[in-house]
């Protein structure tokens, strides 16, 4: 027997060699070892009093109830007196069982690598002695084929078939989805390794899954931080309708959209991306993200070839789970060469979630990613990575199986403060699934595919590795880690271009400016027409008290003259833009333009049409009333400027007030600049306007088109007045004539070129300063030359007066006079007899060809010496009433267009001898009363047109002896 204190210990660990107790021991022989706790040892046929146990001896352990044994189930005594597998313990455990689906074909066959990993991993969590030490995991797996109906036949038979299972594990979206919408009502926790779908992270549908895997949106934050660092606000997408893509779309839309970044195309398509793709290239898309599987990305980018929508201009995002020379292998439902595919991808970026962990680190299962890869690979016997399905996702399952053992080991205390055990879960426990649910959503661990956390929706949350495709091959360029925000840049990404690409075609603004050559030679015409009104305003005021000047109303043209200066004076600021002030500054300038131009006009305008309807108003009254007015009150003509002036003030003023002018900028049709350049020019120019700027400017061109009407009117019916008072009354109206034809071809002319800057200034100007001129030449330069040359320069004082006042007086004079006598042979006229028409065979008109002479027999009572016309122009009558012939001997005709008749009531007889025909084309009748008869002895033919008859009444014959015919009588 042994001593009490070297019997075996309770726990299935022999004595080590170095015991003390090992020299007591038979040499023949192994000591007992007590059954464990919760367990026992089978001996066969040993009776209770043997302590040792003889060479080659075998025990049994076995565990009570539902446990079972972990360690070695059978040991054997060895002839040094130790058992077999002494460094391995045999502990009772209870068992935890896991519903597994593995797609082992189908599809997508993952199961073939997947499954191996977690069998890897369930093994190392079932030999820690920290992790869940009381409970053995247990796969129960089958084959889904990645088929969904396939897989409600297996979870059928999972849940409704002993024993019980604590969590389900599947894989592939779809079975996923099946699994994860029907475990709730089970109270099951679903743990996939395999699922990417985004569909698969609402909370509301599937609320007890988790995912190692990451949803596939978890490239879409890697792509908005790639827009974000190349600066891109405007991109494009084309997707592959199915669930999987559009969910991802969805989601990249709300990103990209909190990011302040546009989606300016959306394409999609079924099985033939043609169309969409030309709709790409019609769109101008230039940073496309392409959703799609690897077949279908084939069909796409030989579309793209063919489009030419590739190159430095373009930028494609992909999927990085494609074969890495998926653009290279041979696709019959494609007409593109491996050549031109490799061009067309040529530069893409592709974003990958990372399941493998980049960094040389131990996690919780104390392996490195490359480790783990090494035992995988033994696992595998050899077969090769890139036939076995799953390989990418092995250390998804393997971190899996990991979260699962640490959350359930997690709920074993808190379980256990409740009077709750794992191994009481049952599929009406809510409780225990709280638990482990609760366990599960604060993961965070270390592990083979990197660091392992699940964000609020259950969703892996990972990092993602962007590779680009240089020279045919993929570059890795970067890695993002979505959990902290953090962009690890190599620095390396390379661009068929000299960087990378804009978003759009750049469009870069350009303001259009005035020609600084157009603007500079219309000002120095504009300076000089300043200095010519500074000479114009200074003569007159210094000449203020000569009479020839008093009687030109002198203060009226200096207001004209000031006005003069300020229309020019708004040329300047009518040229000046962007180019010469900041442009919160050019409001100002707006308002200068407007002021310089309306009260010049005003003040200029408004004098000269005062003094031409003063003129009209005295001289077109009745006799009576014309006398009362014959007396010019200068002040009522200078009410009337500032009538004119202050209706202008009061428009302007309102204007601004209610709808000020401030700057607006027109844009141009975009212009494409020479050369190979991705911009446009977008030309720009600046205008001075206000909301409502047509209504204001009808307004204002209305009024002032009225004024300018009127003045045409008012200088035409004053033409031939002569008038004291104002002595420059015509070539005020020939001033009015000048502006109002400027004016009005001016104003409908610059609003129709008003996006042509320079067309609308040299226009506006010019008409500006050929007004101006004309009308400080023609009402001041001959007042100068008048003085200088006939020396006028005498005040109203002096009681010497020279030719020019004393001819205005005669004129005036000769004026009455006429009237007088006028009036005197209307009266005789009415006394006349009515003539009776001369009988003839038919009746005819006599006119002539071309103006006539008139001579007489007899010396002349009226006689014209000078060798110049005498011209009757008159609306009154020139009469003849002398008892002496009419002699006309000047070698110029004697034209008669009176609107009234000529008459003839002298004695003496009318007698025509010249070689040219005499004109009768008066509308009243040439009347002949005379006792003498009226001989025509011209060459040429007497012929009567006028719309009245020629009568004749003389008692003696009309004797006509010209050689041409008189024609028809």
């Amino acid at each position: 027997r042994l001593n009490s204190s070297c019997r075996p210990e309770t726990e299935l660990r022999p004595p080590s060699s170095g015991s003390a107790c090992k020299g007591l021991l038979p040499v023949a022989g192994c000591a007992i070892i007590r059954p464990p706790r919760d367990g026992g040892i089978r001996y066969r046929g040993l009776t209770q009093d043997v302590q040792v146990l003889p060479v080659d001896y075998e025990i049994e352990y076995i565990c009570r109830g539902n446990r079972v044994i972990v360690g070695p189930k059978v040991r054997k005594c060895l002839p040094d007196g130790t058992w077999t597998d002494l460094t391995q313990h045999s502990r009772c455990k209870k068992k935890l069982y896991i519903g597994a689906l593995f797609p082992m074909s189908g599809g997508w066959p993952g199961g073939q690598a997947c499954l191996p990993a977690a069998r890897m991993a369930l093994n190392l969590v079932n030999r820690r002695s920290d992790i869940l030490p009381d409970y053995e995991l247990e796969l129960i797996h089958y084959d889904s084929m990645c088929d969904p109906g396939q897989a409600t036949k297996l979870l059928y038979d999972l849940l409704y078939t002993e024993p019980i299972k604590v969590l389900l594990l599947p894989g592939c979206s779809s079975v996923s989805t099946l699994v994860a919408e029907a475990a709730r009502m089970w109270n099951l926790i679903v743990l996939s390794y395999g699922s990417s779908s985004p569909a698969l992270s609402n909370r509301q549908r599937f609320p007890t899954f988790f995912r190692t895997h990451p949803s596939a949106t978890l490239h879409n934050p890697t792509r908005v931080q790639l827009f974000q660092k190349w600066k891109w606000t405007k991109i494009a997408t084309i997707q592959q309708t199915t669930e999987v893509f559009t969910s991802t779309l969805d989601d990249l839309e709300e990103r990209v959209k909190e990011a302040g970044i546009e989606i300016s195309v959306r394409q999609s398509f079924l099985t033939d991306p043609a169309v969409a793709v030309k709709n790409l290239k019609r769109q101008d898309a230039r940073i496309i993200v392409g959703l799609f599987y690897e077949t279908e990305a084939r069909k796409v980018f030989c579309e793209v070839y063919k489009e030419k929508l590739y190159g430095k201009k373009h930028v494609w995002f992909l999927i990085g789970w494609y074969a890495d020379n998926w653009f290279k292998i041979h696709d019959p439902s494609i007409n593109c060469t491996v050549e031109q595919m490799t061009e067309a991808v040529e530069g893409h970026v592709t974003t990958e979630i990372v399941m493998l962990n980049p960094e040389t680190v131990r996690g919780a299962s104390n392996l490195t990613s490359q480790e783990f890869l090494a035992q995988l690979m033994s696992e595998l016997g050899g077969k090769n990575p890139e036939e076995t399905g799953g390989f990418q996702e092995a250390p998804l399952a393997y971190d899996a199986i990991w979260a699962m053992a640490l959350a359930l080991n997690k709920t074993v205390g808190p379980l256990r403060a409740k009077g709750r055990r794992l191994e009481d879960f049952n599929y009406n426990n809510r409780d225990i699934t709280a638990e482990i649910y609760r366990a599960l959503n604060t993961s965070s661990f270390e592990g083979v595919s990197g660091h392992v956390v699940f964000d609020a929706q259950g969703s892996r949350m990972a990092w993602t590795l962007i590779e680009q495709l240089q020279g045919g091959s993929y570059k890795k360029i970067g890695y993002y880690d979505s959990t902290k925000g953090n962009l690890s840049w190599y620095g390396n990404d390379k661009w068929i271009g000299p960087g990378p690409p804009a978003d759009q075609t750049v469009v870069i603004e350009e303001f259009r400016y005035l020609s600084q050559k157009l603007f500079v030679s219309v000002s120095v015409f504009a300076g000089l027409g300043i200095l010519l009104g500074i000479v114009c305003l200074t003569f007159n005021i210094y000449n203020s008290n000569v009479r020839y000047i008093q009687n030109s109303q002198p203060y009226l043209n200096n207001i004209t003259a000031v006005g003069c200066m300020m229309a020019l004076a708004a040329v300047f600021p009518l040229g000046i833009d962007g180019l010469h002030v900041a442009r919160r500054q050019f409001p100002v300038v707006c308002q200068f333009r407007l002021w310089l131009l309306g009260l010049g006009f005003s003040l200029a305008y408004g004098s000269m049409f005062t003094k031409i309807w003063w003129v009209h108003t005295v001289f077109t009254k009745k006799e009576d009333k014309k006398d009362k007015r014959k007396h010019l009150e200068p002040f009522k003509l200078y009410a009337t400027v500032g009538v004119l002036l202050g209706v202008d003030v009061l428009s302007l003023m309102i204007w601004q007030i209610v709808d000020p002018l401030h700057i607006t900028v027109e844009k141009f049709t975009r212009e494409a600049p020479k050369g190979d350049l991705d911009v446009l020019i977008q030309p720009l120019l600046e205008h001075c306007s206000s909301e409502k700027m047509n209504t204001w400017l009808g307004v204002v061109y209305g009024y002032k088109g009225l004024l300018l009407l009127l003045g045409i009117f008012l200088a035409y019916e004053t033409k031939s007045i002569s008038t004291e008072k104002i002595n420059d009354h015509r070539a005020v109206g020939m001033a009015i004539y000048n502006v109002a034809v400027l004016c009005m071809i001016t104003a409908p002319v610059t609003m129709i070129l008003t996006s042509q800057q320079d067309a609308s200034f040299a226009f506006a100007s010019l008409a500006i300063v050929f007004s101006v001129y004309i009308t400080l030449v023609v009402l001041f330069v001959p007042k100068m030359r008048r003085l200088i040359t006939r020396g006028e320069w005498q005040s109203d004082a002096q009681e010497t007066m020279k030719t020019g006042s004393s001819t205005n007086n005669n004129d005036e004079e000769k004026s009455r006079q006429l009237e007088r006598e006028n009036k005197e042979l209307q009266k005789i006229i009415q006394e006349v007899t009515p003539p009776s028409h001369w009988s003839t065979l038919a009746p005819s008109h006599w006119s002539t060809l071309a103006p006539s002479h008139w001579s007489t027999l007899a010396p002349s009572h009226w006689s014209t010496l000078a060798p110049l016309p005498l011209v009757h122009s008159s609306p009154l009558p020139l009469v003849h009433s002398s008892p002496l012939p009419l002699v006309h001997c000047s070698p110029l005709p004697l034209v008669h267009s009176s609107p009234l008749p000529l008459v003839h009531c002298s004695p003496l007889p009318l007698v025509h001898s010249s070689p040219l025909p005499l004109v009768h084309s008066s509308p009243l009748p040439l009347v002949h009363s005379s006792p003498l008869p009226l001989v025509h002895s011209s060459p040429l033919p007497l012929v009567h047109s006028s719309p009245l008859p020629l009568v004749h009444s003389s008692p003696l014959p009309l004797v006509h002896c010209s050689p041409p015919p008189i024609g028809p009588l």
